[in-house]
Formats: C-alpha cells, sequence, structure tokens
C-alpha cells in the first residue's frame, strides 16, 4: 500500500496510505456522519466536488452492488475514511469499495484519524482540501506543493454546478400501476430514488435539464413541479430561480427539497448563506413545526435559506413561513408557502441512505396535486 497525504488550506496535514484511485485530487473538505449508505453518498451529484471525510471509523464492510446506485457514476472528488474494510461481506455484494473507487478514479485516502480531522472541520468549518497518493511527483516538499494547489482551487462559494450534473436531454419515468398524475422535475442533481418514490404514488415524472424554463417544465401540462437536490451555491443559480418564479405565477403546485428548498426561497426573495461545515448524514433531528413532529432526517447541504422563526415573510408570492428547524443550530429546514401552492424541505424525503421519517412528503406532495383537481 502506497504513502497518501492529505493537506487542508489552512496548512494542517495527515498522512495515511492510498484508498481507491492512486492520484491526486483536490476539492472542498466536508464529513458525513453516517455509519452505512457509503454507496448512496457517493453516487450522489450532490457531492460533486467535495472531499468526503466519513465519520464512521469502518467502511467499506458491505462492499458495493448494483442496486443502490443514486446516478450513473461516483461524483465525490475524493473519499477518506479511517479503517477500510479488508474484504466485503454481504449477500447483496457484488464487488469491493476500493475496487470500484480504483475503476472509477476516485482518489482516496485511509488510515488516518478521521476523528481529528472532522473536529477541525468543526471547530474551522469546511475549507478546501487536497489529496495525494503520487508524492513522488509532486517532489521533494509534497505536502507543501499539494498545499499551493489546494489553495490555488476555486471556493464551493459561488459556483455554479448543478448545470454539471443534470441530465443533458429529458427522460421520463413512468408510474408504477395506475397513473394519476404527471410531474415535471428541474434536475439539479436529482438522485434516482426520488422519482422512484413518486412512481409509487402513481406519477409519471418527467426530468428536465437544470437550465429549463418555466415554459419547458409547464409544456406538457404537469401537474406538479418538483426541484430537486443538487450541488454548489444557490446565489449561481439565476435560471432556475426564474423558472421557479414562472411555476409560481402559474399557481402550479410545487415541492423542492435540498437544493430545490434554496431555489424556491431566491424565487420568493429570500436569501440563502453558506453553512460554517454544513448537514451531510442520516441523523439530523428536525422539527416539523405544522404537525409538532420530529423527525430524524437524511442531510447533504452547505447552504441555507435565511428567513424568520418567529414570523412569516410577505412576498410577492404571498405570506410564507418557516415549516421546519433543525434542531442542532435552528437553521431553516422547510418552507411552507400560505398563498400558492408551494412548499420544500431542506433535508432528503427520499432516504437514499438513511431513516424513513421523512418519506409521508411525497404523499403530501401528491395529495397537494389531488387538491388542484
Amino acid at each position: 500500500m502506497s504513502e497518501a497525504v492529505l493537506v487542508l488550506e489552512d496548512g494542517r496535514t495527515f498522512r495515511g496510505e492510498a484508498y481507491g484511485a492512486v492520484g491526486t485530487t483536490v476539492g472542498e473538505a466536508v464529513f458525513a456522519t453516517g455509519m452505512t449508505g457509503y454507496q448512496e453518498t457517493l453516487t450522489d451529484p450532490s457531492y460533486v466536488g467535495q472531499v468526503v471525510v466519513m465519520t464512521a471509523p469502518q467502511i467499506g464492510n458491505t462492499g458495493i452492488n448494483g442496486e443502490d446506485d443514486e446516478s450513473s457514476r461516483m461524483w465525490v472528488a475524493g473519499f477518506v475514511v479511517r479503517d477500510p474494510a479488508r474484504r466485503p461481506s454481504n449477500w447483496r455484494a457484488t464487488g469491493s469499495l476500493d475496487d470500484e473507487l480504483a475503476a472509477q478514479g476516485v482518489v482516496g485516502i485511509s488510515g488516518i484519524d478521521t476523528r481529528a480531522l472532522t473536529r477541525h472541520l468543526r471547530e474551522r468549518g469546511a475549507m478546501r482540501v487536497g489529496i495525494s497518493s503520487e508524492l513522488g511527483r509532486l517532489g521533494e516538499n509534497a505536502a507543501g506543493a499539494l498545499l499551493a494547489r489546494v489553495r490555488a482551487a476555486e471556493s464551493m462559494v459561488g459556483a455554479d454546478l448543478a448545470p454539471a450534473v443534470s441530465t443533458a436531454r429529458p427522460y421520463v419515468v413512468p408510474a408504477l400501476g395506475h397513473k394519476r398524475f404527471t410531474v415535471a422535475a428541474l434536475d439539479l442533481g436529482i438522485k434516482t430514488a426520488t422519482p422512484r418514490h413518486l412512481s409509487r404514488l402513481g406519477v409519471e415524472t418527467h426530468v428536465l435539464p437544470s437550465t429549463a424554463t418555466a415554459d419547458e417544465l409547464l409544456a406538457a401540462g404537469p401537474d406538479g413541479v418538483f426541484l430537486s437536490n443538487g450541488p454548489g451555491d444557490p446565489a449561481a443559480a439565476d435560471y432556475a430561480v426564474e423558472a421557479v418564479r414562472g411555476v409560481l405565477d402559474a399557481r402550479r403546485p410545487l415541492f423542492g427539497i435540498c437544493f430545490g428548498n434554496q431555489i424556491l426561497g431566491r424565487a420568493l426573495g429570500l436569501g440563502t448563506y453558506k453553512l460554517r461545515f454544513g448537514h451531510r448524514g442520516l441523523n439530523q433531528p428536525v422539527l416539523d413545526r405544522v404537525s409538532g413532529t420530529v423527525r430524524v432526517t437524511s442531510h447533504n447541504h452547505g447552504f441555507a435559506v435565511d428567513a424568520p422563526l418567529d414570523r412569516p415573510t410577505h412576498t410577492a408570492y404571498g405570506s410564507v413561513e418557516v415549516s421546519h428547524v433543525g434542531l442542532n443550530d435552528d437553521v431553516v429546514e422547510g418552507l411552507r408557502c400560505l398563498d400558492v401552492p408551494a412548499f420544500s424541505v431542506q433535508f432528503h424525503p427520499e432516504s437514499a441512505a438513511g431513516p424513513h421519517d421523512a418519506a409521508p412528503l411525497f404523499q403530501r406532495f401528491v395529495d397537494l396535486m389531488g387538491e388542484r383537481h
């Protein structure tokens, strides 16, 4: 096993062993708290440009399989684990995680103190990072050369990444059984589990590219419009904001998740901001202020909506209130429009991977479309 090094933009350095592909990579360092679901994390388009640090100490026990991918490929810029499994042990496994990382060109590092790295990111905030397992090519001062490359890399602030991960052409996911409704989905980095959930509820989903206009979203006369998760800074996605405003003008039922929640917030005139280290993992408690219940939810976001928690906000589309709040830090986790048929959440109700507490939100979207008929 060859030596590898990880260098943060503030100069802190960790040395370990190569894991996955041999090479050099740079991205934004973030940590994910899930004890399982690493395959869904690796193939989630929302992680493009990010080096994911797994906080669970042992990763790879269940290998990889052909059923749990959330897209056609791995999107992460790099992968960091403490103790990689020596061999997979699961009846669904079709291969090892290490081999798949190498096959898809994902550079990783293992054998480092991921707890210390996570604590550092929690204290200092998400930052740029580099990993290299080709230290000879970097020269005698490999860590210094990698640090220079890290500091020259672009920041996630201002990054417009949705078009890079979105579908290039529209496609349709049919309903299972009797079709009840048709939904147009704006693909900002959609996961395969989302239209699968909708199909089980009798929804045919027409998935359109991230740059689709309101006219294109509404062209087929859908019963509702869905805004997906996705990567990057919502402040850079003006094209999506304009499309959503057109949907709101048409008073078509709308449901957004994750990045889609931030885009709806911007369309309503609310601001967004970058979180210190974001929320990523499968165990985030969220208060549903409408029902008074607490949901344990799956998260992956580094930005949030800026909205008051103590009162509704008056917008060009009527009043909007914060419907969900993160119990760890009071971050806005959902919006509910009171005068137009639109709502959104910051977390992932498709539950891939993760708890299923939020899955009924898809039924809520179906019910909202049913009320309009």
